[in-house]
């Protein structure tokens, strides 16, 4: 039985697209008229229209950087659509135009949508097809183009309309491959090629297709040679269209998105070659400077007769350059191929030097690719942000009694780190040691690992993500969980400047400093100062989003040589003739090191690695990028007075000891002064240190028996049982360390008060296995061979302690080292250590749950 309803409403559908139509037909008409289609014969050529003058570029003291192009001149290699790959065909029409070679040059409904959002005020949306993208290319003036109103857009509409009956869709495909902007100066696909990859259209594969046929929509936001991973997102985009339209499989499509990318092009097109001689000045910097223009006023402005000034120092960008380079050539033994350095003025955010790679114009290290804008693993020279958040939960209203502070004392031993089912997580130091118990000042200092993992544990993922993002890092989205807690020795990616930016932070007292490139802009004989910059173009006001009192505490403790000196030594490369602040980051497998540091003047940024990825060998942040940094620093600030940074009112001054951070008892041997915020002050007396009359024949405590002639007063050190483990390494078995307080015996290590001394409480835990650790049983190897070592650490007077599996005993033992070996066996296991005192009473560890697999 028909259903009339339905039909009904079919024909009324059908009837309404008609009325659509008829209507647009109906303004057409109305516009030819009117004399709007003009301009248009059919044996036209296909080519953009020459004029207007070229953009130009200075520095901020009038020097050079950049003659633009004209509108006649560029690269523009034409080529028939037959030397194009198909895919790179395939990836344009189904990223730009799926309907191209069946529809009228237009798409009526997307017409009729900008009709409607004109008549309701909204603008006009895109969604123009090729054909369209071609008129506005060849046929529209520049003014024409800038233009968001319903008359460009049906005009724009007609004349593709009359495009498609002039030419073949092969023709308007030819031109539009050819004409199209793809970024970095390049016009049309094979530009584009040679500026990107080195190589001739024809010769791309299907991953380098989809990358370049994803840059049309916004060159600038998507340039690969300034951020990869926005690239290969578009380019993600274009291969899942591809997939959509039926043109490659889902297998094609990952295969292609897993492809590593190669960029040995020459960067910007149509320079002349060799490249001026003011373009050779700041080539990274300039490409920079382009892509902010082009993303606020599109491609045209690269042919517009605009002049820039810039906040470049172009005397400063030599040093960098000159700097960079010799360093380097010291590095290429190691595997080190490449740098980038960013130096901005801490006050407003200027950017002095931008180098984005050793050599732009050396395609062999993908010198066109400007790393400073590129994301990189930043390896611990996040770790700033993570104390700082940590000391602003003083400024939190709540309990202070778990506020961090400089002098907070935390373990710098083995822990495991629970991160989620059947995952565990143990950081371990540059240095592959543990220290024991140190300073936050210290640790941060000394960049040590598993101190930053346990700030960070305590103040929270989110914390530390809302201050980065404050400080201006536009990366690290991604959700808290995403990251865990090794975002504070660089599990994520950040652009190097966005991190110095960032840094300014400390520097300013707290107060968010954007990147600033242009300082003015306008047509030739009519500048226009920096205040009347658009807004996206525009510094920022300048906001404090950290109290200055903790961006003082952080510059204190990175600008600390003594603290600094457990970790990279009295003289090393972060030491200048000045105050100064620096922090370094190496990834682990050498992939990316850093050294960002700053005076009250200047802060600079400095990464070494390879662009490819490509890791080198055995360079830290300390050997690698911080020479570089301080040879920068040295020359830019020569002739300038040191400066010391500005202490802020409102910090408290406390004697300590050194040694655990609290107020100092009689018997502490080290102390020394530390900053706090108000009310974070250490209220309790140290009890660690601790004067013995001691009998010097057995290390015995003294008696009443004891003759006087063997009794000496030492200095013993009570370590907490959390320290056990690590003082055994040390030869502090018990947790116990006894210095001679005679003259000639000071501060050397004696012996140790026996284990059976009651000073100690008893304590226990498992130092392997690790929680929630995954084992796999070789199939290779005899099962009897496949065992897991289960040890425990205990402090205080143990007279036994025993080993349990799942219950089950399997190690009693009667002395250190408290470790037996396990059979695996399938299935998930409990273990569990339990010491007991002479008297019988028992301490039990905490349970560590395994699984074993096949």
């Amino acid at each position: 039985m028909l259903n009339l309803k339905k039909i009904s409403l079919r024909r009324f559908r059908n009837l309404r697209k008609d009325l659509y139509i008829l209507a647009l037909l109906l303004v057409a008409a109305t516009l030819a008229l009117a004399g709007l289609v003009g301009g248009l014969a059919p044996a036209e050529p296909l080519t953009v229209r020459a004029g207007g003058q070229g953009l130009q570029i200075y520095d901020r003291h009038g020097t050079l950087l950049f003659q633009g192009l004209d509108q006649g001149s560029g690269v523009r290699n034409r080529l028939s659509l037959s030397d194009v790959p198909l895919r790179l065909q395939q990836a344009t029409i189904a990223t730009e135009d799926a309907g191209f070679y069946t529809n009228p040059g237009i798409e009526p409904k997307a017409i009729l949508r900008a009709v409607v959002q004109m008549l309701r005020g909204e603008g006009t949306s895109g969604g123009s097809t090729i054909t369209q993208q071609l008129v506005r290319l060849t046929l529209l003036s520049p003014e024409e183009r800038q233009e968001r109103s319903l008359a460009r857009k049906l005009r724009e509409a007609l004349l593709a309309l009359r495009l498609t009956r002039a030419y073949s869709k092969d023709q308007i495909l030819e031109a539009y491959l050819n004409e199209t902007y793809y970024g970095n100066l390049a016009y049309g696909v094979e530009a584009a090629a040679q500026a990107y990859f080195g190589k001739h259209v024809r010769d791309l594969d299907l991953a380098e297709s989809a990358l370049l046929a994803g840059l049309p929509q916004a060159p600038a936001r998507y340039n690969p040679l300034a951020d990869l991973r926005a690239a290969q997102a578009r380019q993600a985009v274009v291969l899942g269209l591809m997939v959509k339209r039926g043109y490659l499989t889902p297998a094609e499509a990952e295969q292609a998105k897993a492809e590593p990318l190669h960029f040995a092009g020459s960067g910007l097109a149509g320079l002349p070659q060799p490249p001026s001689s003011a373009f050779r000045r700041a080539p990274h910097f300039v490409a920079y400077v382009l892509n902010l223009l082009e993303e606020r006023y599109g491609a045209d402005v690269v042919r517009s007769g605009l002049v820039v000034t810039t906040t470049l120092d172009a005397d400063l960008q030599a040093i960098a350059q000159s700097i960079v380079q010799r360093r380097l050539a010291e590095l290429q033994a190691q595997d080190a191929h490449d740098a980038a350095l960013v130096a901005l003025d801490p006050a407003t955010g200027e950017v002095l030097a931008l180098v984005g790679s050793a050599d732009y114009f050396d395609p062999a290290i993908a010198g066109a690719v400007n790393v400073a804008t590129s994301p990189r693993q930043p390896g611990s020279a996040l770790k700033p942000f993570a104390y700082a958040a940590a000391f602003s939960a003083a400024n939190r209203p709540g309990d202070q009694s778990s506020t961090w502070t400089p002098a907070t004392v935390v373990y710098d031993v083995r822990t495991a780190y629970v991160l989620g089912e059947n995952q565990s997580y143990v950081p371990y130091n540059y240095d592959g040691l543990f220290h024991g118990p140190v300073s936050l000042r210290t640790a941060l200092a000394s960049s040590y690992n598993l101190p930053a993992v346990k700030v960070l544990e305590h103040v929270g993922l989110p914390a530390m993500l809302d201050l980065v993002h404050a400080a201006g890092i536009t990366t690290l989205q991604d959700p808290a969980e995403h990251y865990g807690l090794s975002l504070t020795l660089g599990g994520g990616e950040v652009k190097l400047l966005d991190l110095t930016a960032a840094y300014a932070l400390f520097a300013s007292g707290g107060y968010r400093r954007e990147p600033v490139a242009i300082v003015a802009q306008g047509s030739r004989g009519a500048e226009v100062q920096g205040r009347m910059l658009p807004r996206s173009l525009a510094p920022l006001l300048a906001c404090s989003v950290l109290d200055p009192r903790v961006a003082y505490l952080i510059t204190d403790i990175l600008a600390d040589n003594d603290a600094r000196m457990p970790g990279f030594g009295e003289f090393s490369a972060l030491r200048l003739n000045r105050p100064a602040a620096a922090k370094t980051g190496t990834t682990a497998d050498y992939r990316d090191n850093w050294t960002v540091g700053y005076t009250p003047d200047l802060v600079v940024g400095v990464w070494v690695g390879n662009a490819e990825n490509t890791p080198m060998r055995q360079i830290s942040g300390v050997s690698g990028a911080a020479p570089i940094w301080h040879d920068f620093m040295a020359e830019a600030l020569k002739g300038r007075s040191g400066r010391d940074f500005a202490e802020p009112p409102g910090l408290v001054r406390l004697e300590i000891c050194a040694d655990s951070g609290l107020l100092p008892g009689d018997a502490c041997p080290r102390r020394r002064t530390e900053l706090f915020l108000p009310g974070t002050e250490p209220q309790q007396t140290c009890d660690w240190h601790q004067r013995r009359r001691v009998d010097v024949r057995s290390g015995e405590p003294a008696t009443a028996v004891t003759p006087p002639q063997f009794v000496v007063e030492r200095l013993v050190t009570h370590y907490p049982p959390e320290l056990a483990e690590w003082a055994r390494g040390q030869g502090l078995e018990t947790g116990y360390e006894v210095r001679v307080m005679s003259d000639e015996g000071l501060g050397k290590t004696s012996n140790l008060i026996p284990r059976t001394s009651s000073l100690v409480p008893l304590s226990v835990s498992l130092s392997s296995p690790d929680p929630q650790s995954v084992l796999a049983l070789s199939p290779s190897l005899p099962r009897q061979y496949q065992r897991l070592e289960v040890s425990a650490v205990a402090g205080g007077p143990v007279a036994w302690l025993e080993l349990l599996a799942d219950g089950v005993l399997i190690a009693r033992l009667s002395q250190s080292p408290y470790r037996t070996l396990w059979p695996l066996a399938l299935g998930e296991h409990t273990f569990q250590a339990v010491a007991y005192d002479a008297a019988g009473q028992a301490t039990a560890s905490q349970e560590v749950k395994v699984k074993v697999e096949e």
